[in-house]
């Protein structure tokens, strides 16, 4: 499937070609702290069909409890995360699904490092909503 997306601010866009079905989400207390929420969901592209549209992310290199060292990039301007990879040739990119225009056509097909996830995690369903902003 063709995406496309772009940063908060719109500086950095990009393009690529996914599987729809490759959505993950990561509960590891890393993705935790970095996105300021409570997991992150995650779809891989091929290096072969990424391509960075518009802008130059920044990044800095993480190394992970794994020991394994990944490169994140993110808008400079507003601090959106926008991929992740290895740091030396990468052969994919861990794209943030919240930053793909079609992000709708997705759905999660597995969960990782679980024993992170907070415990209200999967009761967020029997939480009362609204369907924009919030009632006083």
């Amino acid at each position: 499937m063709k995406i496309d997306g772009h940063c908060h601010c719109g500086q950095i866009t990009f393009e690529a070609e996914v599987d729809p079905k490759a959505v993950t989400i990561c509960h590891c207390t890393d993705r935790q702290r970095l996105t300021g929420s409570v997991f992150r969901a995650n779809i891989s592209a091929p290096a072969a069909h990424f391509m960075l549209r518009s802008g130059t992310p920044k990044s800095y290199v993480k190394t992970a409890e794994s020991g394994s060292k990944r490169r994140h990039a993110f808008g400079g301007n507003c601090g959106t995360p926008i991929y992740a990879c290895a740091v030396d040739n990468p052969q994919s990119y861990s794209l943030r699904v919240g930053t793909i225009t079609q992000r709708a056509a997705f759905s999660p097909q597995r969960q990782i490092w679980r024993r992170s996830a907070l415990d209200w995690v999967d009761a967020l369903a029997a939480v009362p909503a609204t369907e924009k902003g919030v009632t006083r």
